[in-house]
């Protein structure tokens, strides 16, 4: 058998420890699930080796490269894997499988542990993340929860998911609210490869024989665009609605968004961006009821003036089930009405509910 042993993106479930030997940079924008980052060259070190390459030689690169790698490969040993047991079996992996992962591999193996290296690397990983992606949506059943802004839609997935349905709750994995106002606050988005690497990963732990619940959503979210074999697969579902009275809506928005309503800065910032829908009077009251303090008042009108027309025009266009959707009437929203909500959501549906 040769050695390090190759294997192919199907087996990737069968190591427990996944090792992402290339540049910081390369392993932010995406890896493998669960990978852990141990550069042979960090990103100072790739430029200097890529400009050796450029402007002198791939000799001159490579002997150089050579003696980074060594050095860097010698400290992984001495102060990352010195507590690792006899028989530790690691994947390694670099951009396409080639010389960053197989000096590493090499070592590990002389040192007598057995890793094995990605076939075709990271490159073959998102290869096969993009075409799963192109097929999984469709094999499963959808049910779209749809409602107004600040109807809770997110709260009933979660209460869903708590009471055994399966959830894909695609704000989460965007970590976006989906809004000109959805930043979450200290959790920037992912770029967009990683967004994909996690959903796939979410579809993949999927039961097919149970449905699925999930938040009706735009093409986008923030600046993260959902796949469309997942946005096709949504749109041809069938619909559960959330009605719920404005006053409770107000309610759940100053919670939910307590931090623009403490910064009323950060706010006046984003509602600028409405600037292109609204007229500026529109906007710079929105702005100062905001700032004086009016902040029931301030939400109350940008949904009824902004948010129910534009979400009720785009349910209208994009889910042709939403005029034919179950309702669900709810008063407080309010943790224990979303899981009587959710119960009489999974009493209709059987096959919702935990295997």
């Amino acid at each position: 058998m040769r050695y390090p042993q190759s294997v192919g993106v199907e087996s990737i479930g069968e190591f427990s420890e996944r090792i992402d030997v290339r540049s910081p940079g390369e392993f932010t924008e995406d890896h493998l699930p669960g990978a852990s980052n141990h550069p042979v060259l960090d990103d100072q070190q790739r430029a200097i080796v890529g400009t050796l390459d450029a402007q002198q030689s791939p000799f001159a690169a490579r002997r150089v490269g050579a003696a980074m790698t060594a050095h860097n490969i010698a400290s992984m040993i001495e102060r990352e894997f010195h507590d690792r047991p006899a028989d530790w079996r690691p994947l390694v992996y670099c951009w396409r499988g080639g010389q960053r992962s197989r000096s590493l591999a090499l070592v590990l193996h002389e040192v007598g542990w057995r890793p094995a290296l990605l076939e075709g690397g990271y490159k073959a990983f998102r290869r096969a993340v993009r075409n799963q992606l192109e097929y999984l949506p469709s094999q499963f059943e959808w049910i779209v929860i749809c409602g107004p802004t600040g109807s809770g839609k997110t709260r009933l997935l979660g209460a869903l998911g708590k009471a055994g349905a399966q959830v894909l709750d695609l704000e989460a994995i965007a970590c976006h609210r989906g809004s000109v106002l959805g930043d979450i606050i200290a959790r920037p988005q992912p770029t967009q490869r990683h967004f994909e690497t996690d959903l796939w990963q979410a579809l993949s732990r999927f039961d097919p024989q149970r449905p699925i619940y999930v938040e009706a959503e735009s093409r986008k979210i923030g600046m993260l665009q959902i796949p469309p074999a997942l946005v096709a697969a949504m749109r041809g579902a069938q619909c559960v609605r959330i009605e719920a009275p404005l006053s409770a809506r107000v309610q759940h928005l100053l919670i939910e968004y307590q931090h623009f309503v403490s910064d009323p800065q950060a706010l006046a910032e984003r509602l600028d961006r409405l600037r292109e829908l609204h007229s500026r009077e529109r906007v710079e009251r929105w702005k100062a009821q905001a700032a004086g303090g009016d902040s029931g008042g301030f939400v109350a009108e940008v949904l009824a003036q902004h948010y129910d027309p534009a979400y009720q025009r785009s349910l209208e266009r994009t889910f042709p089930q939403a005029g034919v959707a179950r309702a669900l009437h709810l008063d407080r929203l309010e943790e224990a009405e979303f899981a009587q909500a959710a119960g009489r959501l999974l009493a209709r549906s059987p096959a919702t509910s935990a295997a």
